[in-house]
């Protein structure tokens, strides 16, 4: 079966006062349908500028990004557009409308889409109900908890109908319970929806609780690839054992 997502050879360069950093170098994975990927690394690691050049928020300075089994690179914008809409991403910092209450803010994608508003706010209760939120739909995002923040931004990409979900350090600003009940919740989405969702982290724990298969990022590198298990139980690289056990003696 053809991987849903390959990233192949995938370089990325800034260029400084200092000279040319290189942020990604020669970075290759494939992701199957379905699948919950892990992308660890510690803060520097290229984890955020990996997961902007996977839906070309970043346009790579060489290697490629597929998606079933096309270039993204390639597309043209229509095509881009539609391959976008259905690659949501959730972040840390939930980037919700404040001026609109947690059900017009699910409604949002859909408004813009072309829904007819009496279709779109019922689609919008039903996904807060998945999220486990119905009852907060007149609320502000300002009368929320994070975790409950997070629920509606996790509601609103849904809206989209998305096919992969990326979710860039999605519970990094959480405490641990809520961070747990997130994780849950993402596990529920990728059972129910079939949603493909790849999680960039700086959090071994989180990596262990949801995700099947990790890359583990080095200073731009990819360090390590293997299923979950097996970089819990046998971990290869220095940065996989830091990030486990903390900095390991020279």
């Amino acid at each position: 079966m053809e991987p849903l997502i390959r990233v192949e050879q995938l370089c990325k360069e800034f260029q400084t006062k200092d000279g040319t950093f290189a942020a990604l170098n020669n970075i290759s994975f494939s992701i199957d349908k379905g699948d919950i990927f892990g992308v660890i690394g510690l803060s520097g690691a290229g984890k955020s500028t990996l997961v902007r050049c996977m839906n070309l928020l970043e346009r790579p300075s060489s290697g490629r990004v597929w998606i079933h089994d096309r270039d993204i690179a390639q597309l043209s914008p229509k095509e881009l557009r539609r391959t976008r809409q259905k690659t949501g991403m959730i972040f840390q910092h939930f980037n919700l409308l404040m001026q609109r209450n947690v059900l017009d803010n699910v409604c949002f994608p859909l408004e813009i889409a072309g829904v007819k508003k009496k279709e779109a706010r019922k689609r919008a209760l039903e996904l807060l109900r998945t999220v486990g939120l119905e009852e907060k739909a007149s609320a502000y995002p300002a009368q929320l908890s994070g975790g409950q923040k997070q629920r509606v931004a996790i509601a609103r990409v849904l809206a989209g109908d998305p096919e992969i979900l990326l979710c860039d350090e999605a519970t990094s600003a959480l405490d641990p319970q809520t961070t747990k009940s997130i994780l849950a919740l993402l596990k529920d989405i990728n059972a129910q929806y079939g949603i493909t969702i790849v999680v960039i982290t700086h959090e071994m724990g989180v990596v262990k609780e949801i995700c099947n298969h990790v890359a583990v990022l080095d200073h731009g590198k990819l360090a390590e690839l293997d299923t979950v298990a097996e970089v819990f139980g046998n971990p290869k690289s220095k940065a996989a054992k830091i990030l486990l056990h903390g900095e390991l003696e020279e």
